[in-house]
């Protein structure tokens, strides 16, 4: 079916400052739109009207406050982002790009966009932003739509050694509807680069994807790219996992050096569930077929052929969240995630744990329970009875399936922007410690928790919560 014209374009507010009005010293229930106040109704409403879903999602805050989530895959919104994700845009529709959408009224949203897509390329010294994307799933998806024709050749991290299920793996439609290759690790547990250039040299990919999901350490992409050039590739660099270290200096930025670099912006950057294509010098070069650049290349994988609509209040939950992470607040909170993560590492392995790799360089540590009493799935239980969150993965050469795994993987990016320091970090070490040595294997339940143990870390963990408040503006 052929696309209908696009609207003509409307010039929009500025997205650079000066000209838009500065409501920030303005009370939210009088700022006119009534953003705040349709916040205030619906909620009110909610409670009347569906107090079972409204007790729900309150009683899911509560939790928030009160769990110590060592989860690698996430952040924690601020409240600004959130109410951004609430907004009313959710009622605009608008298919397309500002100023050539497909549909009439999206003035507004068309704003909000440009914003985005500025603070997306300002954040990540970028020359190319996509923010349309519904998480970085679809990133990738359009990615590889744009750039490997059906049939073609991926290469990729294999699953099991910490790579992402739009890498290429057998369960994904990335490898059904292409033709996939894996690269793996070294003895060491790093990614073993001259595997990856065999198997370029043997398999010649259009794409070769740096990036994984369950990786602690720094990830060469000057190294992947000599790679992908000399088999004439793509590189595509996901950072999904690293996007906020990655924004604030503490791990290599691959913008100019991957062809195209993907991100997510919930896992580390403290913004809405959602995803982002990103370009760098790359971006005005040609695009496969040579008839458009890449960035328009990528522009027309993303609408008309990946997606339709784009989610207007989770953009404007993006701009605000990518306004807060160039922020020198966000800066000195990447760093204490890296500080967090190698003292929870050293307290883990003093105590006899074995970390895959050794150690980490990132927020993420994963830990080897193949010569533990517990699988990773019993050890994730275990933890979560005393109010610690991690998550069962699976390790390199895991016998395990997927649901309950030999290992675990734990992250430090909420407990420092809870503002959690190395102190903090060693209590929480020593309380895993003091869970997982002291539950048993259970055949009909996976595991027995010690019930003085479990009342011993409870109440630690009631204690360090409150100590480091979740949403401390908030509750003032």
């Amino acid at each position: 079916m052929a696309l209908p014209a696009a609207s003509a374009h409307r010039p929009s507010p500025s997205v650079h400052g000066d000209q838009v009005p500065d409501r920030r010293a303005a009370d939210p229930g009088q700022i006119a739109g009534g953003q705040a106040r349709l916040v205030r109704a619906g909620l009110h409403s909610l409670w009347r009207d569906d107090p079972l879903l409204a007790a729900a999602l309150d009683d899911d805050v509560s939790h928030q406050r009160n769990t110590v989530a060592l989860i690698a895959s996430a952040s924690v919104a601020d409240p600004s982002v959130l109410a951004a994700g609430a907004a009313a845009m959710s009622n605009t529709t608008a298919e397309g790009y500002p100023g050539a959408r497909y549909h009439s009224g999206a003035l507004h949203f068309d704003a909000v966009e440009e914003l985005a897509t500025h603070r997306a390329r300002q954040l990540f010294g970028a020359r190319y932003a996509n923010v349309q994307p519904h998480s970085c799933s679809s990133a990738n998806f359009a990615v590889l739509a744009a750039l490997v024709p059906p049939g073609g050749t991926l290469l990729g991290l294999h699953l099991d050694s910490g790579g992402h299920l739009t890498h290429g793996a057998a369960a994904s439609i990335t490898g059904q509807h292409y033709r996939a290759v894996h690269y793996g690790l070294d003895r060491a547990g790093r990614i073993d680069y001259g595997q990856v250039a065999e198997l370029a040299q043997a398999h010649r990919p259009r794409v070769l994807v740096a990036g994984a999901s369950a990786y602690p350490r720094t990830v060469d992409f000057e190294r992947f790219r000599a790679i992908a050039d000399s088999v004439g590739a793509y590189l595509l660099a996901d950072i999904s996992h690293i996007a906020g270290l990655v924004a604030t200096g503490e791990h290599p930025n691959p913008i100019d050096v991957a062809h195209v670099t993907t991100t997510s912006t919930y896992k580390q950057l403290g913004g809405p569930r959602g995803g982002l294509i990103l370009s760098g010098t790359d971006a005005r070069g040609p695009g496969p077929d040579g008839s458009a650049t890449l960035a328009q290349t990528l522009q027309r994988a993303v609408f008309p052929q990946v997606q339709g609509t784009p989610n207007p209040p989770s953009i404007a939950a993006k701009a605000r969240a990518l306004e807060l992470a160039g922020r020198p607040e966000f800066a000195r909170t990447a760093r204490l995630i890296k500080q967090n993560a190698r003292v929870l590492a050293a307290v883990l392995t003093r105590r006899g744990y074995r970390l895959v790799t050794g150690g980490t360089d990132t927020h993420m540590i994963l830990i080897d329970l193949s010569g533990h009493p517990l699988t990773g799935a019993a050890a994730e239980g275990a933890l979560e009875s005393c109010g610690i969150l991690v998550n069962r993965n699976r390790i390199p050469g895991d016998t395990r399936p997927p649901l309950v795994t030999s290992g675990l993987r734990l992250g430090t990016n909420i407990t420092a922007q809870r503002g959690m320091g190395p102190a903090a970090m060693q209590e929480c070490g020593q309380l895993i410690d003091a869970v997982l040595s002291t539950t048993v294997a259970s055949e009909r339940a996976g595991y027995l928790v010690d019930p003085v143990t479990a009342g011993e870390v409870g109440a630690a963990v009631s204690r360090i919560c409150a100590g480091y408040p979740l949403y401390a503006a908030a509750d003032r």
